[in-house]
């Protein structure tokens, strides 16, 4: 008699074939941790859209939420790059800063 093995969860699947095709970015890492280190509800409402030299520009879907986050810019550093040491060890790249953008085309998740 064979036996049976139990399906894997679609869930888990999807984040295996999900980490593996992410490129190796800052970008691609802060995208993939923004809603864990910036909440959902900020999360809804904004998304790291690009990086350059380290400093992440994240679209948001008003003014008032870029100017919001802006003052909290100091908390989702600290916060975002504890989470990239935590996932990538000593040697992973860090985020310099946080460009906060009025820019709802931008941000909505694709």
């Amino acid at each position: 008699m064979r036996s049976m093995r139990q399906p894997k969860r679609l869930g888990d699947a999807l984040r295996a074939v999900r980490s593996e095709a992410a490129p190796a970015t800052l970008l691609a890492a802060t995208q993939e941790l923004w809603a864990e280190v910036a909440g959902p509800q900020v999360a809804a409402e904004s998304a790291p859209v690009s990086e350059r030299d380290g400093l992440i520009t994240v679209a948001c879907h008003a003014a008032v939420w870029a100017q919001e986050l802006d003052l909290l810019q100091g908390e989702l550093v600290e916060r975002m790059n504890g989470a990239l040491k935590e996932r990538g060890g000593p040697e992973a790249p860090l985020v310099a800063g946080l460009r906060f953008t009025a820019d709802a085309a931008r941000s909505e998740p694709r």
